[in-house]
């Protein structure tokens, strides 16, 4: 070992030459070293990038994967047969630790079918979770994001789902929440529609609060999304929503709503998507920024828009996005929060209130009809 020693600490220093070569006058750069002093800061980015994702991977906060699943005759995501872009691998090199799995509907099946396709996608997920067991793991709370991630598992939570699949029934609520669902979005329907909440739909947001599940403000109209954040006792989540003064995508929060999710600590999920962010990384980025600015850097995360028909962005990309927020001057704090801590935050926090209120709230029975008698 000792001789080991003397051999390593005789060796020259990097960049310093040989004694036995004559010292030579250092010429000046030639004119590409710019260029390749840029690829280089470009790599240090990245390294970076990677090492905070190992640290801090990604809550994905919206991934359409069942719904592009249920149309294939056979697929495998373990080893990435089949035909979606998405499986567990890339997930994996993507520094993904955590999904949100949307059962959102087709338009096909929203009305009398709502339900059961919910049910159906409930289904296929749990199907999907059991066939791949060394690389998925079902999640309901934060601690079971935690567990699956040390593990070496990417957690699986459940949502959001349609408000339609609850039939404006809460006992179909409570027996969703039973099979592991954990968000739900409020829009498409009479309870939550463009004039806000009803009473009723008020009464929804009161039970999902004691049971837990997280309301999904994506899609809601502007009046239904002031009254669940001064209503909810959680946190709520916008999965799939980014500035709208980049944009004006119908999901997309105007500043003054992004700035009334900020005051609640709610979180802004930016999507990977072409029509809400743009094609690019940059885009991405810009919108990543504005959030950041107007709602604060605890109301930001990330959400994907993994094989939908309108996905640009894979998992993979995440390290160069994040690369990208470092090069414009992100703290390292403000990404650790972006893409892990602000979501679990979120689901602590709604695992805390529920407890705290069963103790004191029995499962509502009310029924549409004892307060919404106008607008059924």
């Amino acid at each position: 070992m000792a001789d080991l020693q003397d051999e390593l600490h005789a060796l020259p220093e990097a960049g310093e030459l040989p004694d036995t070569a004559p010292a030579a006058p250092v010429a000046p750069p030639p004119p590409a070293a710019s260029s390749a002093g840029a690829a280089g800061s470009a790599g240090s980015a990245l390294e970076r990038a990677g090492a905070l994702l190992t640290a801090h991977p990604v809550i994905d906060g919206h991934s359409a994967l069942p719904r592009a699943l249920s149309d294939l005759p056979w697929y495998d995501l373990q080893l990435g047969e089949s035909g979606v872009d998405t499986h567990v691998l890339r997930l994996r090199e993507g520094h993904v630790g955590a999904l949100l799995w949307s059962l959102r509907l087709p338009e096909r099946a929203v009305g009398e079918r709502a339900v059961g396709a919910t049910l159906e996608q409930l289904d296929l997920v749990r199907s999907l979770i059991a066939a791949h067991p060394e690389g998925l793991r079902p999640a309901r709370s934060a601690g079971q994001v935690i567990d699956a991630r040390n593990c070496g598992r990417i957690a699986v939570v459940l949502g959001p789902a349609d408000a339609a699949a609850l039939d404006d029934s809460l006992g179909i609520l409570r027996v969703l929440h039973s099979l592991g669902l954990r968000v739900l979005t409020l829009a498409g329907v009479s309870w939550a529609g463009e004039a806000g909440l009803t009473r009723f739909g008020e009464e929804v947001v009161r039970e999902m609060h004691r049971l837990g599940v997280l309301a999904d403000l994506s899609g809601a109209s502007d009046a239904t999304a002031a009254r669940a954040l001064a209503l909810s006792k959680t946190p709520v989540l916008c999965t799939r929503s980014a500035a709208r003064s980049l944009r004006a995508h119908p999901d997309n929060l105007s500043d003054a709503l992004l700035a009334e999710l900020g005051a609640a600590k709610g979180l802004c999920l930016v999507p990977s998507s072409p029509e809400r962010t743009g094609p690019d990384v940059r885009d991405v980025a810009d919108h990543l920024d504005h959030v950041r600015a107007i709602a604060g850097p605890e109301s930001v995360g990330l959400s994907g828009a993994h094989d939908a028909p309108t996905a640009s962005h894979a998992a993979p990309d995440y390290p160069q996005l994040i690369a990208e927020l470092l090069r414009r001057g992100w703290p390292e704090s403000d990404i650790a929060l972006l893409t892990w801590g602000n979501m679990q935050r979120v689901l602590r926090s709604a695992d805390f209130a529920a407890r705290a209120a069963r103790e004191r709230r029995k499962p509502s029975t009310v029924r549409i009809t004892e307060l919404d008698t106008t607008d059924v």
